[in-house]
């Protein structure tokens, strides 16, 4: 790791053992254990906790008080919103050691998971999937879905900046900020060719 390339404030701990990629900060008392990944130009909030074996592709954005433990992979330009948490353990028991046993989580390119959401382990978040405030992910999530509540249920779909679809008669939506169009096809969403 090339300290010269990324900031970590002088609260913050990063273990030996941890790889920061170039761009990379690291904020107020945040800790980056050993063995965990974080791509280039990702910034870290205060508070975060990345455990062991974590990977962050580039440009991820983990905001204040989230916590990332052992099996959460996050592609290219996931956003984590405030206080979202990941578990790794379906079953946990405090007696019990079942660190054999972490189940893997990936979060897709683009993606976006909101304020205090849970995501509960095993269950994997497809590329710019919206991730509702306060949702409890209990099933895995397709590219571009929305999901809401407790326990998340899917109410729509979005776009790759962030806005909600509405598809025609002809499953097209164009997207009001890109004027990407895409296409609703056997409960799935493409972007078209451009």
């Amino acid at each position: 790791m090339d300290f010269d390339s990324v900031f970590v404030h002088p609260t913050a701990v990063v273990d030996d053992g941890a790889a920061l990629g170039a761009g990379t900060k690291v904020w107020h008392f945040s800790h980056i254990m050993p063995q965990a990944v974080l791509g280039e130009n990702c910034n870290i909030g205060q508070n975060v906790v990345v455990s062991p074996g974590v990977h962050l592709g580039n440009n991820v954005k983990v905001q204040n008080n989230v916590s990332l433990y052992t099996g959460v992979v996050c592609d290219d330009d996931v956003f984590l919103g405030p206080s979202c948490v990941f578990t790794n353990v379906t079953n946990p028991r405090s007696a019990v050691n079942r660190r054999d046993q972490y189940a893997k989580t990936r979060v897709g390119k683009g993606a976006s998971i909101g304020a205090n959401a849970t995501i509960v382990c095993g269950h994997d978040i497809g590329s710019y999937a919206f991730i509702g405030a306060g949702a409890v992910v209990t099933k895995h999530v397709p590219d571009y879905a929305l999901v809401l509540g407790n326990p998340a249920r899917q109410v729509g779909w979005m776009s790759a900046y962030g806005h909600r679809l509405d598809f025609g008669a002809d499953s097209k939506a164009t997207c009001p900020e890109s004027g990407e169009v895409y296409v609703l096809e056997d409960n799935r969403v493409s972007p078209l060719p451009r």
